[in-house]
């Protein structure tokens, strides 16, 4: 492949192909020992978190929302976390959290 003949767009487009081949390249080899790992643990009668000692990740479902803004009824908050503004401003303005519940 002779690379002078090339243009500069093409160049770089092929320099874009070529990173996302390479990350997905690592990707594809980490997950493939990852999964040799866990079954060689497993085969010895282990979970492969028991032996390095770290749990796996586990993620929790998004909650559904609680209260909607009144001028905005699109911007939710499911009741969890720091209070939005919207939602401090409405409660001393008087509303009550009844009030801005779905």
């Amino acid at each position: 492949m002779d690379l002078s003949t090339f243009s500069l767009k093409e160049l770089q487009d092929l320099q874009s192909k070529v990173a996302k081949e390479i990350s997905g390249y690592a990707e594809k080899k980490k997950k493939e020992a990852l999964l040799k790992l866990e079954e060689a643990a497993r085969d010895l009668g282990f979970s492969l978190a028991e032996l390095t000692g770290v749990s796996p990740v586990r993620k929790r479902p998004a909650t559904a929302a609680k209260y909607a803004n009144p001028a905005n009824p699109a911007d939710t908050w499911s009741g969890r976390g720091r209070k939005p503004r919207w939602y401090v401003e409405a409660l001393a303005a008087g509303k009550t959290p009844e009030d801005l519940a779905i």
